[in-house]
């Protein structure tokens, strides 16, 4: 069976587009490595973060976190009070990908993020390159979050792409890449422009 030329590319953003990573500020809270690393996974851990993607107020998030562990309030308080510290900027290989896609003018552009529907307006006012997409996703606006087959699902319904066929997805997550593989969206896990751009190459796409 031949595969259909690709005409849709989602994009994911955090750690895609957009460099992120809550070590970022404990390293500098923290006096090593390893004990920001030990406070990210087990305290300001991805399932407490997730829940804010999913639409939880990081108001509520905090008190939360702060009620069962109280000996850690002081670091947790930082986690959304210091937030954007955690970003280190644009990633500029990819971003170029995606601004040499836009000028080609044969490519749907969307993209799909995990991301709290409070925090992400601060995305929109400092990457300008957000304004390439057609649209944005944002977990925390639809209540939903990857890698859970409904915000996919969604998003076909929301953007007309049917079955997904000639859609192209682009995460770092490879949980998420799986997922979106099981409902029949082909996806690229990155983890960097040089392996990026080899694999669109490989399905028709050359930037």
């Amino acid at each position: 069976m031949t595969t259909p030329p690709v005409h849709t590319i989602i994009f994911d953003i955090g750690n895609v587009l957009i460099g992120w990573n809550p070590r970022n500020l404990y390293n500098k809270v923290f006096d090593t490595p390893e004990e920001a690393e030990w406070f990210v996974n087990n305290i300001t851990h991805l399932d407490w973060n997730e829940e804010q993607d999913r639409g939880r107020p990081v108001a509520v998030a905090t008190e939360l976190l702060v009620i069962e562990y109280p000996d850690w309030e002081r670091e947790i308080r930082m986690y959304y009070d210091r937030w954007t510290e955690h970003f280190s900027g644009a990633i500029a290989g990819s971003v170029n990908v995606l601004k040499a896609l836009d000028a080609t003018g044969d490519y749907r552009l969307l993209a799909l993020t995990n991301w709290s529907a409070e925090l992400f307006p601060w995305a929109r006012e400092n990457f300008d390159f957000l304004e390439i997409f057609e649209d944005i996703m944002v977990s925390g606006e639809v209540k939903m979050k990857k890698p859970n087959p409904d915000i996919f699902l969604h998003l076909a319904e929301t953007y007309g792409l049917g079955d997904f066929s000639g859609c192209l997805f682009i995460d770092d997550s490879a949980r998420n890449c799986a997922a979106a593989r099981s409902l029949g969206l082909d996806s690229i896990q990155f983890v960097g422009v040089e392996q990026l751009k080899p694999e669109l190459k490989q399905r028709g796409v050359v930037v």
